[in-house]
């Protein structure tokens, strides 16, 4: 009897015997999200970023954690109300940077004996070091015609200090995703640690670095003799995909004036993310062919810094990589990819050009290895799983986790991992999609269906613990999700990807209506009578579409989409985006603007919207959502409008989220049909 009582308080403890529930909003603002990580030289050991929320105060705070690789050893290294981000360990593995109250400062790994490296009034972000420690890459946003921190501050008080707000703009792009640009440019800075001299790289340019969008990486070489960096020189980047890599010899520097720079890409399309192999022979980056198109495929290309011929090391791959680290010996890169529902570790070999996979499953990002080459740590992520710390060896065998920082919180949470399934789409191409049953599923049950479509166009759902768009909390009030990947979608070739260019209500529109008819016609589970559909970006865009093409659904959500296509054009910011998917301004190709824009559909409008939107988009603006309000008015359509005068293109205010959750379930709920 007393080891049957001892056997009961074990179980109740470890939650085998505890009552499980459904996930819930509050779940997801009591998780601890991992940010950024770097592996220590030796390997033994990773530093990362943590950020917790306080609901009452509606804010997070990032603090500072460690941890052995083994994961052993778990515990916070600086966890001020101060927001400590962004670690970085120092070559000699004893200290490590981050950022705190906008400047770099530097710890030994007690956290006791902490300084401030850097003093800027513009800040300084982004903290590179050179093999050995003795120099230092951080970037700055500065008026370029400045050339001392003195004169940075006192543009930056006469700015604040002045009773005129208003602005005059004169060129494109002037703000950008949430935030207002003005004659601040983001330079590169290297930091001398013996002299304590700064220098800006950039001086006087009207150039960023990294650039505005797309783009970005800066690095030493291995022997510390050169820079290579991401930046776009348009004189117009409203339309402009061209980040190109550009290189600087440490010995050319010059302290008083420009420094000179060579281009070393040469692509018109988007090129990114430097990396130097160890031996220092190569110069590895990522590079887009066509110019003016933001989600061509990724190729790696690898420049031999001794004969300047450039190697493009992806055309055997069709999918688009990202992520590039070497391995130690410099023969193999490794990488990430978006790979059908996942986001899956790959390598390639340098000489052979031949491809494999590491690690297929689950949603990977942020690669690092371990000094001897035999090991990969990164980030890994699924539906039923936030971000946690991972090592796996570079042969693809022993997989383990090593963080475990929201174990508590999961405990006792009903969820139902992932299923998919393929139907047939426009033109017979197949197409997946993401099924999730509620928790306490019983098959012989009919559930109401929500219907997810995802924004980009070319993004994808995948196998990921999403603060926002979280399938699994739409799951959770008791509804079977389906989250078709149509035409558009990333992880299936790049000419699935192509497919939704200049066609954007159509081959799309067929592949998820038939995703639709197929679950209702095959999971008997689904009530046919109460289907829900709710998209956010051009998932929103398709909501609209929706709305005019069909009565399928018993009511939408439509989350920052596009409503007016021209209208749309006027106030977007990366003007390249619309012009390669409509071929061009409006003015050279209404018609297809015309064409799949909603808003010539109105007179068709019949099924109930919520609308909410952002003041602070700037991509998708909030007149696209007040268009979309006027004409459903108008109509007679029953709709809502939830309007966020503080938020962006995406809610992140953990009371906002909470509004947010709760008026999207109130709408499905009183659009439910008795059966």
């Amino acid at each position: 009897m007393k080891k049957f009582i001892t056997l009961a308080i074990i179980f109740l403890s470890t939650g085998i015997f505890a009552q499980s529930r459904p996930l819930t909003v509050d779940d997801l603002w009591a998780m601890k999200r991992i940010g950024s990580f770097d592996l220590s030289p030796d390997g033994n050991s990773i530093l990362f970023s943590l950020t917790t929320y306080n609901v009452e105060e509606n804010k997070g705070n990032s603090d500072i954690y460690f941890v052995n690789t083994n994961g052993t050893g778990l515990r916070p290294v600086l966890n001020s109300s101060g927001n400590e981000s962004s670690p970085v360990f120092l070559p000699d593995g004893k200290h490590f940077s981050y950022n705190y109250k906008g400047n770099i400062w530097i710890s030994d790994l007690s956290g006791e004996n902490r300084r401030q490296l850097i003093d800027l009034p513009t800040g300084s972000h982004g903290a590179v070091w050179n093999t050995d420690g003795s120099k230092l890459l951080f970037t700055s946003s500065v008026y370029p015609g400045c050339t001392t921190p003195e004169c940075n501050a006192a543009k930056d008080k006469q700015k604040s200090e002045s009773k005129v707000k208003a602005k005059i703009i004169t060129e494109l792009m002037f703000r950008h995703w949430d935030s207002w640009r003005d004659e601040k440019r983001s330079h590169l800075f290297l930091y001398d640690v013996q002299t304590g001299e700064i220098t800006d790289l950039l001086y006087k340019s009207k150039f960023d670095v990294p650039p505005v969008a797309l783009g970005s990486g800066y690095t030493f070489s291995p022997d510390g003799k050169e820079i290579a960096f991401c930046m776009n020189e348009s004189d117009f980047i409203a339309t402009s995909t061209n980040n190109d890599i550009f290189t600087i010899k440490l010995d050319e520097i010059n302290k008083n004036g420009k420094t000179p720079y060579t281009k070393v890409s040469v692509s018109k399309g988007n090129d990114t993310s430097p990396a130097y192999s160890p031996n220092g022979k190569y110069l590895a980056f990522l590079s887009m062919k066509r110019a003016g198109f933001e989600a061509d495929k990724q190729n790696i290309v690898l420049l031999d810094r001794k004969t300047g011929e450039i190697t493009n090391l992806s055309d055997g791959f069709d999918y688009s990589a990202q992520n590039i680290v070497w391995s130690p010996d410099s023969k193999v890169i490794y990488f990430t990819a978006a790979n059908k529902i996942y986001n899956s570790i790959f390598k390639i070999n340098v000489a052979t050009k031949k491809f494999s996979t590491v690690l297929e499953k689950r949603v990977n990002s942020g690669l690092a290895v371990s000094p001897g080459g035999n090991k990969l740590f990164f980030k890994q992520q699924k539906s039923t799983q936030p971000y946690e710390l991972f090592s796996v060896e570079t042969n693809g065998k022993n997989l383990k986790q090593i963080s475990h920082v929201n174990s508590g919180v999961l405990a006792g949470i009903e969820m139902n991992e992932i299923e998919t399934f393929w139907t047939e789409g426009a033109n017979g191409t197949p197409v997946q999609s993401i099924l999730v049953k509620p928790p306490f599923f019983d098959p012989a049950k009919k559930y109401p269906l929500i219907f997810l479509i995802h924004g980009g166009p070319q993004g994808h759902w995948t196998d990921d613990f999403h603060y926002r768009w979280n399938i699994q909390l739409f799951a959770s009030k008791g509804y079977v999700v389906v989250a078709p990947n149509p035409r558009g979608s990333v992880g299936y070739g790049q000419k699935f990807t192509d497919e939704i260019s200049r066609d954007w209500g159509g081959k799309v529109y067929t592949d998820l209506m038939n995703s639709y008819d197929y679950s209702l016609n095959n999971f008997n589970f689904i009530d046919k009578n109460n289907t829900f559909a709710a998209g956010a970006s051009y998932g929103g865009y398709m909501i609209n579409w929706i709305e005019g093409h069909t009565a399928r659904f018993n009511a939408l959500v439509c989350h920052d989409g596009v409503f007016n296509l021209e209208s749309m054009y006027g106030t977007t910011e990366e003007l390249w985006f619309p012009e390669w998917e409509f071929g061009g301004p409006p003015w050279e190709s209404r018609e297809l603007y015309r064409k799949w824009s909603p808003h010539m559909f109105v007179k068709n409008f019949k099924t109930p919207m919520l609308i909410i939107h952002g003041a602070n988009d700037f991509r998708v603006t909030e007149g696209q959502a007040f268009e979309l309000f006027t004409s459903l008015q108008r109509m007679g359509v029953e709709s809502k409008l939830l309007y966020f005068p503080d938020e962006t293109h995406f809610v992140t205010k953990p009371q906002n989220s909470k509004l947010w959750w709760r008026t999207v379930f109130d709408w499905f709920k009183s659009h439910k049909k008795e059966n």
